[in-house]
C-alpha cells in the first residue's frame, strides 16, 4: 500500500506541470468549442470560503466580461486581479458580440473576431465565452457555474440601468477590481484622433492608398508634400551631423599633431643644447682642437746650451773670430755669450 501510493504521488507530481506548461503555452479555449463545464459539485461558495482556499477539484469559477477594444495592459491587469482574487481559482471571460457593443457602446476599432484572439492569449485567461450578454441572467450564470463576477466598482450605467450589475452585487457574487490610470481604450483612441495627421502620413508613405485612408485629394497632396519635406530636412541633418563628426575628427587630429610636434620640437631643443650649450659636446671639441692648433704653430723651445761647450775632442777647434754661418745662434742670449767668449780671446792674445 506505501509503495502504491508513492507511486501515484509521483505520478501526480509528473502530472501538475505537463498541465501548467499547457495553459502557458497554448491559447485559452472558447467554452462552445470544447463545451467546458465544471464536473465537480458546484455548491453556493461565500466570498470567506473562498479566500481560505478550494479543493484541487473544486475551482473558484470567476468571471469578468468586457468589449477589450484595443486590448492593453489596463485590460491585462484587470483580467490579472480577477485571476489571483483567490488561492484556487478558474477564470472565465466573455467578450461582447460587435451588434451588442454597437447597440449599447459605439463602433469598435477591432472586430469581434479579433478581440477574442487577444483574449485568449492573455496569460491569465483559461476560458473564453464568445457573445457574452449584456446583462448577466441567472441562466447564464448557472449555465457555466459562476460563482463571481470581478469588475471595478465604478456603476456601469448602460441599456436603461443605472448600473448592470447592481443585482449581482446585492447577491454577494461581486468581488471588485482596481482601474488603471492613465491608459484605456478611450485614451488610446483620442491620441490617434490628436496626431491624426502624423499617422495619415505614415501609412501614405508605407503603401496605403488616400481610398484606405478615407483621405481627400487635397490633403493627400498635403501630406506627400510634407513627407518630401521632411525628407529633405533628415537629409540636411544628416549632412549637418556626418559635417560635425568630419570637424570633431580634423580637430582631434590636428591636436594629436600638435602635441607631436611639441615633443619633436622639446626634443630637438634639448639635442641642440647638449651640442652647443655652454658645457656642450661641441665647444669641448672645439677646445680640443683649437690646443692642438696653437702647439701645432708654437712648438715647445728647445734647450739653452753654449755651443763651445760641449765640442767633440776629436774635432779641431775653429777660430773664435769665424761665425758658424750655418748654425746660427738659437737665442739672444747664446749670441752675447759667443761675443763675450771671442773678446776673452782677443784678450789673451794680448
Amino acid at each position: 500500500m506505501v509503495g502504491s501510493k508513492k507511486h501515484s504521488t509521483e505520478e501526480e507530481a509528473q502530472e501538475t506541470p505537463r498541465f501548467q506548461q499547457k495553459t502557458l503555452t497554448a491559447p485559452a479555449p472558447f467554452a462552445d468549442e470544447t463545451s467546458c463545464q465544471c464536473q465537480a459539485p458546484h455548491e453556493k461558495l461565500t466570498i470567506a470560503q473562498a479566500r481560505l482556499g478550494t479543493p484541487v477539484d473544486r475551482p473558484v469559477r470567476v468571471y469578468a466580461d468586457g468589449i477589450f477594444d484595443l486590448f492593453h495592459a489596463g485590460h491585462a491587469r484587470a483580467l490579472m486581479q480577477a485571476k489571483t482574487l483567490f488561492p484556487n481559482s478558474y477564470l472565465l471571460v466573455g467578450v461582447c458580440s460587435d451588434d451588442l457593443t454597437h447597440k449599447f457602446k459605439g463602433f469598435t476599432v477591432m472586430n469581434e473576431t479579433e478581440r477574442y484572439e487577444a483574449l485568449r492569449h492573455c496569460r491569465y485567461v483559461d476560458e473564453v465565452i464568445r457573445d457574452a450578454p449584456w446583462t448577466l441572467t441567472p441562466e447564464f450564470l448557472e449555465k457555466h457555474k459562476i460563482d463571481f463576477v470581478a469588475h471595478d466598482d465604478i456603476p456601469y450605467s448602460s441599456a436603461g440601468s443605472d448600473d448592470v450589475y447592481k443585482h449581482i452585487k446585492e447577491a454577494g457574487m461581486f468581488v471588485p477590481t482596481q482601474r488603471t490610470e492613465g491608459i484605456s481604450t478611450s485614451d488610446i483612441i483620442t491620441r490617434i484622433v490628436r496626431d491624426y495627421d502624423v499617422y495619415a502620413r505614415r501609412n501614405l508613405q508605407r503603401g496605403y492608398t488616400a481610398k484606405e485612408l478615407n483621405v481627400s485629394f487635397i490633403n493627400e497632396k498635403k501630406y506627400r508634400f510634407q513627407n518630401q519635406v521632411d525628407k529633405m530636412k533628415e537629409k540636411v541633418k544628416n549632412v549637418e551631423e556626418k559635417s560635425k563628426e568630419f570637424v570633431y575628427k580634423v580637430e582631434e587630429k590636428s591636436h594629436d599633431l600638435i602635441q607631436k610636434w611639441e615633443e619633436k620640437s622639446r626634443e630637438f631643443i634639448g639635442n641642440f643644447l647638449e651640442l652647443f650649450g655652454p658645457d656642450g659636446a661641441w665647444k669641448q671639441m672645439f677646445q680640443e682642437r683649437s690646443g692642438r692648433m696653437l702647439q701645432a704653430f708654437s712648438p715647445r723651445q728647445s734647450p739653452n746650451s753654449s755651443p763651445t761647450r760641449g765640442r767633440s775632442p776629436s774635432r779641431s777647434p775653429s777660430p773664435p773670430w769665424v761665425i758658424n754661418k750655418t748654425s746660427p745662434p738659437s737665442s739672444p742670449k747664446a749670441a752675447s755669450a759667443s761675443l763675450s767668449s771671442m773678446s776673452e780671446g782677443d784678450e789673451d792674445e794680448k
